[in-house]
């Protein structure tokens, strides 16, 4: 059975207004995403969860699925991922829809290849996991060079070990997520979060998992589509 790839995708994004719907390399952001999942056939169905009605309008015109709308309380700055989601499996499975495995997608990271989701998702079913996470090494690392403030507005790295690394190499491997989520759907129902108890990862290039969340970097993103400087 092949999995189903779920989209969220809210109207009121605050860092990019209606960002999931700004042009793109001449099409709505959102768009690329979904032509993208419907063209690698992996999916039994490409849906978008939104409360949004261009967003939906917008969405079916590519050839997503929006077979139901999400509610106004689950599009707000403080709703999750975890209960849009569990929202949106119950619902679909309301309606009749089957998945063993559920592939969520962000249309802000647009530069996912096909074959990194088919991976993970070999991944999955071979370590029989609960999950696996796309993400990529993170340079920026807080057993090394992140840092907060204590009580008394001093600051002091985020993470401590005995012995602090004298470079970053040294010090442990830590990751960034990237947009791709690939969850076991008994075991998301079960735990009812994305955070289930046996999550693996996934490493994908760093370039491939670009998020776009800002001006400066929709127009960076832009740029490299433009180039096609990072290969699907």
């Amino acid at each position: 059975m092949k999995p189903i790839c779920f989209i969220a995708a809210r109207g009121g994004s605050k860092g990019i207004p209606r960002k999931n719907i700004r042009k793109f390399v001449g099409k709505p952001l959102i768009a690329y995403t979904i032509e993208k999942c419907i063209n690698s056939q992996i999916f039994s169905h490409v849906i978008i969860s939104t409360e949004d009605e261009e967003i939906a309008k917008i969405s079916k015109k590519y050839g997503a699925e929006v077979p139901f709308m999400r509610p106004k309380k689950l599009a707000t700055d403080q709703s999750g991922t975890s209960e849009v989601l569990l929202h949106g499996v119950k619902k679909l499975e309301s309606l009749g829809y089957t998945f063993d495995e559920i592939v969520l997608r962000d249309c802000t990271v647009p530069f996912i290849r096909n074959g990194d989701v088919s991976q993970a998702i070999r991944k999955l079913r071979k370590e029989k996991s609960h999950a696996i996470f796309g993400v990529y090494r993170q340079h920026l690392n807080p057993y090394f060079n992140m840092m907060e403030t204590n009580s008394q507005g001093y600051l002091k790295l985020s993470k401590k070990l005995t012995n602090r690394p004298i470079t970053r190499q040294e010090s442990p491997v830590v990751y960034q997520l990237s947009g791709l989520w690939v969850l076991d759907t008994k075991q998301f129902l079960k735990y009812r979060t994305l955070m289930v108890p046996k999550i693996l990862p996934y490493e994908i290039p760093l370039e491939t998992g670009f998020m776009i969340d800002t001006e400066l970097e929709f127009k960076i993103a832009e740029f490299l589509a433009r180039k096609n400087l990072i290969k699907n």
